[in-house]
């Protein structure tokens, strides 16, 4: 069995990056992808915006906490994590009351893109983890 997830979009915030017992670091940003169309009926444009929650393992995640940035595009592939109560997306209570749901990958690569602007003091390498990296723990040990 397998799976894989691409995700195209914008970080909402700057990465935060931590360190496991071990020492391997892991760092997590939120990505938010848009979709834009016209309603058939109304002719109203109407958009669309699914957040993910990452995490990313060993030197990838050294790279994405020192290189990226909010706002900053990102091509993240991995692979869905599904909540362990429901299967399916982490869901949780807005402070208004609503709820809301949270689709968490683990990246197994992560690509830096947009204009050179955004990119100053990026290499220009692709940090791609090829098993050398993986994580040393689960992400449920995570102690944030």
């Amino acid at each position: 069995m397998y799976q894989k997830i691409i995700v195209v979009g914008n970080l909402g915030g700057d990465p935060e990056m931590r360190y496991m017992p071990d020492g391997t670091a892991v760092t997590s940003f939120s990505v938010a992808t848009s979709r834009r169309w016209t309603d058939s009926r109304s002719g109203q444009p109407v958009e669309e915006t699914t957040w993910f929650r990452v995490s990313v393992w060993g030197r990838q995640a050294e790279s994405a906490n020192q290189y990226l940035s909010k706002g900053r595009q990102v091509l993240v592939e991995g692979r869905v994590r599904p909540d362990p109560n429901t299967g399916g997306p982490r869901l949780w209570t807005r402070q208004d009351g609503t709820v809301a749901a949270s689709f968490e990958v683990t990246a197994d690569n992560v690509r830096f893109i947009g204009t050179r602007a955004d990119s100053e003091g990026y290499d220009g390498r692709d940090y791609d983890d090829n098993g050398d990296n993986a994580p040393a723990q689960e992400e449920d040990d995570i102690p944030f």
